[in-house]
């Protein structure tokens, strides 16, 4: 099985719950819970790198807590750094205060360790409105970096072409595009 069908099938055997009378899949990729199976994040891994050129790279962004996990292996693959946005405050020189607000969280992000003109690829795990990439977004620009790429996992909903439109000079794309159907998960094309 290649790494889309590894990744499409789990998606597609999620978990549905409900939340309120909206129906969130749980995912080991983007809730951390069932557990995730090597050969997923794997996938994942090989399916990230080979969407974006590395070559032109200085640093990964990750976003807590999803991020961990999921960049961790890209970087030790391409050879790319690797910084976390955090949902705590350290308090270090340059530190950028993100006011995060999304329709599933509230609160402030911190970056760290951005520096003016590094070229930096965003990796995330699940994009629905595009809130929570707004506000990195506006943080990563305060630090005078460029945003080559942002790659999302999971595609949900109309955030990703809200961003496009947005910020047009940001190459943004998705490994699989969802939608829930009730208790459903419908996996496009």
């Amino acid at each position: 099985m290649d790494s889309m069908e590894v990744l499409r099938q789990s998606l597609a055997n999620a978990p549905v719950i409900w939340k309120g009378d909206y129906p969130y899949f749980i995912h080991p990729i983007t809730d951390g819970v069932p557990r995730l199976d090597a050969k997923v994040l794997s996938a994942v891994t090989d399916l990230s790198i080979e969407a974006i050129d590395w070559s032109t790279v200085d640093l990964i962004l990750g976003i807590e807590a999803m991020g961990l996990p999921l960049t961790s292996p890209i970087s030790v693959k391409t050879g790319v750094p690797l910084v976390i946005a955090r949902k705590r405050e350290y308090g270090l020189e340059g530190e950028v205060v993100i006011d995060q607000n999304t329709g599933y969280s509230k609160g402030a992000m911190y970056l760290n360790d951005i520096k003016p003109g590094e070229k930096i690829v965003i990796v995330d795990d699940v994009l629905s409105t595009g809130g929570t990439l707004d506000s990195i977004i506006e943080g990563v620009k305060k630090t005078g970096a460029q945003i080559q790429d942002i790659l999302v996992v999971v595609e949900k909903g109309k955030g990703l072409q809200m961003l496009k439109s947005k910020y047009p000079e940001i190459n943004i794309d998705s490994l699989v595009k969802l939608e829930m159907d009730g208790e459903k998960i419908i996996l496009l094309e």
